[in-house]
């Protein structure tokens, strides 16, 4: 087993950053919702993002792959890994809140783990591994509530839904590195966002026209500019860089800083507040994540 690569300062203050910008991308979308419906969000989101996003790779003269099995793995890979958990998220966070939101999308480092070890040979979960991932989903469970087991309701869907947005990730992940390995990150990440695009804008066309933007109010601009530049395209950059840096088990920490971040600016910005059990559940995912990640577990039994 290759050993786990050390986080420089840069790729720390990566973390940082898109631990803010990914935690506030919640409270955008939570306002976004007042004005939008959740399929014309997700279609301005990964339109506008992926338009950056080749502007960049353009402005950069970066290699854009020729026409063919690649372009094919875009669109799949797109509609599977941007397209569906976009839209679960979008359409989950109308019926709870985007700090609830935030904590639940940590599951994605909990699938991750799990689907790799089923798809590839070099990957193995190990006791350590396992033993955080079962705590972890015990965390999942103690945030959705014995509630959601007994009165099956709109929140427990979008509860579901958050759950569903984190697997699609995880498979993601297993789909980019069986058939996109040989393409740059940044052009992998334009191509899967124009892939899901294809899914999102016509769906979006089809049941509400072309959108009234004359009609948008200044926060929803606002919200709009956070989450396509900021949360979706810059974020895409930056988690290339630290990937680079750091690798991507180290990239995955990120997902104890969203929950935090999310949870705060859901309070201080949309006054929401969350129950017991969501903080103590959000501690066994935290807790399972660290043990996954193994740092912490080496230094509590560390020989002295």
């Amino acid at each position: 087993m290759a050993p786990q690569k050390t986080i420089s300062r840069n790729a720390w203050f990566g973390l940082i950053a898109l631990g803010f910008l990914w935690g506030g991308s919640f409270v955008s979308i939570e306002i976004l919702l007042r004005q939008l419906p959740f399929e014309t969000l997700v279609a301005l989101r990964i339109g506008c993002a992926s338009v950056i996003l080749w502007a960049y790779i353009i402005l950069r003269g970066l290699p854009v792959p020729k026409l063919g099995m690649t372009w094919v793995w875009f669109v799949i890979i797109g509609i599977e890994n941007v397209a569906m958990p976009f839209a679960l998220i979008t359409w989950g966070q109308q019926y709870i809140p985007s700090g609830l939101a935030s904590i639940l999308n940590a599951a994605t480092a909990l699938f991750g783990p799990v689907v790799a070890t089923l798809v590839f040979r070099d990957e193995r979960l190990g006791a350590r591994k396992a033993v955080g991932v079962l705590l972890g989903f015990l965390g999942v469970s103690t945030v959705i509530g014995l509630s959601a087991l007994h009165s099956f309701d709109l929140r427990s869907a979008g509860q579901l839904a958050l759950i569903g947005s984190s697997l699609c990730y995880a498979f993601g992940v297993v789909l980019s590195r069986l058939f996109l390995s040989n393409v740059r990150p940044e052009v992998a990440a334009a191509g899967m966002l124009s892939g899901g695009s294809v899914a999102m804008i016509p769906l979006s066309l089809y049941k509400y026209g072309i959108p009234d933007v004359a009609t948008y109010t200044g926060a929803t601009w606002g919200a709009l500019a956070y989450i396509a530049v900021l949360a979706t395209a810059l974020a895409y950059l930056i988690m290339f860089k630290v990937i680079k840096s750091a690798g991507s088990g180290n990239t995955t920490l990120v997902t104890l800083l969203v929950a935090p971040v999310g949870v705060v600016l859901g309070a201080v910005l949309l006054g929401e507040t969350l129950s017991a059990n969501v903080y103590a559940g959000f501690g066994l995912i935290a807790a399972g994540l660290l043990i996954i990640d193994g740092r912490v577990v080496r230094l509590v039994f560390k020989p002295r």
